[in-house]
């Protein structure tokens, strides 16, 4: 293929977690929600009464928003737009005058009429934020539906805990995995609970314009609650040009998704190296070199998502905290890629992690063969409450020394003999498991609330 013919914008080759998950998302589709939110104004103004129906039956008409699966951006010379909007420092200026020329010249005045650049795409990101933050919740909480299979499935199944990376106590392979569902649950959760409101204030956030265009301040007062339900958006509150809450808390559920799979991926890269294989994906990608190599593809590219996240989220925090003025100058400007990608990120990265999580497989004999390995060092903890009182602290740390098998050391010891103690059981890390299978059924801190509760508050 000539150098010429190659993509000019990025379509994956870079970004393989987002690759297939993100139609959302793309050029095409943001510009098609921009038509959407001119056309909902339009709507907006038929219902408050300031504009006639037939303008919004013909504007509708015109970019296909009344048929079923009508593609609006059609007609668009999105090159000559993109080229354009270089001018004006956005999409939407050259937008509205390529939009005016599609539709009947007596109802043009309605295209874009009071709204300023601002209220438009505002209210197209938020659009499509919402479309795929529901995608990513959908993915995240079907994600923690699998885990929580894991979790019961393998609730009594012992493994080693890990702490600092060494073998620390006993646990099983369920209370881990419900460890991972909590927090995709409650990540999906957040993810539920955000709003997305439509955005309409005029040129300095005001509403004179649309004060004026109406002739009242009610039906202007009424406008942007009747644009957020034409496009089924939440009602905003007041104008928020400059107040970028609803975008930082898109963006902070978002990372919270992320981070949620992303310990979920850390945990699973790690277990199935080769010298542990507790775990291994049921799918997955190999070696371009060695042939033997069966490695965790799904857990890689979600670890890649994670260690992105919080540093667009941040991003999005410093553009919020200098949003200066009644419009921003370049911090609104920097939110439009980084939510974007970082939507990109969130998407990709919850559908890989429903199916690592949906096709993960265990290897219960490793686990339970790794947790042996230290010949019952692994329950020292539970040894030295035992022992302590009856040999002293000094001959038990030397008792631990060496990495035999602990059994034949404790028969060995005086104070230990007729006292009827269970050796074997006494080692046996499955006999030390705490509370680890009911945390991983779920059947913990029955009665338990809020600490806000226990402080006399309410949730």
């Amino acid at each position: 293929m000539p150098s010429d013919a190659l993509p000019s914008i990025d379509v994956g080759l870079l970004a393989p977690v987002s690759v297939g998950h993100d139609a959302l998302l793309s050029d095409g589709a943001v510009l098609s929600t921009m038509i959407r939110a001119e056309c909902a104004l339009v709507a907006a103004y038929v219902e408050v009464g300031a504009a006639p129906r037939e303008a919004r039956v013909e504007i509708d008409h015109v970019f296909g928003i009344d048929e079923k699966y009508g593609s609006p951006e059609r007609g668009i010379d999105v090159d000559r737009l993109v080229r354009e909007g270089v001018a004006g420092g956005n999409p939407v200026i050259p937008l509205v005058g390529m939009l005016k020329a599609q539709v009947p010249e007596e109802h043009r005045a309605w295209i874009h009429r009071g709204a300023t650049s601002q209220d438009i795409l505002d209210t197209a990101l938020m659009f499509v934020a919402r479309r795929a933050v529901e995608q990513t919740r959908r993915s995240t909480a079907n994600a923690a539906v699998w885990a929580r299979q894991l979790a019961v499935r393998h609730a009594d199944d012992v493994a080693a805990a890990r702490t600092l990376t060494q073998h620390a106590v006993p646990t099983t392979v369920g209370a881990r995995a419900a460890t991972w569902a909590r927090g995709l649950e409650r990540a999906a959760q957040r993810l539920g609970e955000l709003t997305f409101p439509a955005q309409l204030a005029g040129a300095g956030g005001t509403l004179a314009s649309f004060v004026e265009i109406t002739g009242s301040q009610d039906a202007a007062n009424a406008l942007p609650a009747a644009l957020a339900r034409a496009l089924e958006l939440d009602a905003p509150e007041a104008p928020w040009h400059t107040s970028r809450w609803p975008v930082t808390e898109i963006g902070d559920a978002l990372v919270q998704a992320i981070d949620a799979l992303g310990k979920v991926a850390a945990d699973i890269a790690t277990l199935s190296r080769t010298e542990i294989g507790e775990v291994s994906e049921g799918v997955g990608g190999g070696s371009s070199a060695m042939p033997q190599k069966q490695n965790p593809a799904e857990a890689v590219l979600i670890r890649s998502a994670a260690l992105r996240a919080p540093h667009l989220a941040a991003t999005l925090h410093v553009a919020s905290a200098l949003a200066v003025d009644e419009r921003p100058d370049g911090a609104w400007h920097a939110e439009w890629p980084t939510l974007r990608e970082l939507l990109r990120l969130a998407v990709g990265a919850s559908a890989h992690g429903s199916s690592l999580l949906a096709h993960l497989r265990v290897d219960v004999e490793a686990a339970a063969s790794n947790a042996g390995r230290t010949g019952g060092r692994i329950v020292s903890e539970r040894l030295r409450g035992v022992l302590v009182p009856l040999i002293g602290a000094e001959r038990f740390a030397a008792l631990l020394a060496g990495d035999d098998d602990l059994a034949p050391r404790l028969r060995a010891i005086p104070e230990l003999q007729g006292t009827g103690v269970d050796i074997a059981a006494l080692v046996d890390p499955a006999a030390y498991l705490g509370l680890a299978p009911r945390l991983a059924r779920g059947e913990h801190h029955p009665g338990g609330g809020t600490a806000r509760e226990h402080l006399g508050g309410t949730a």
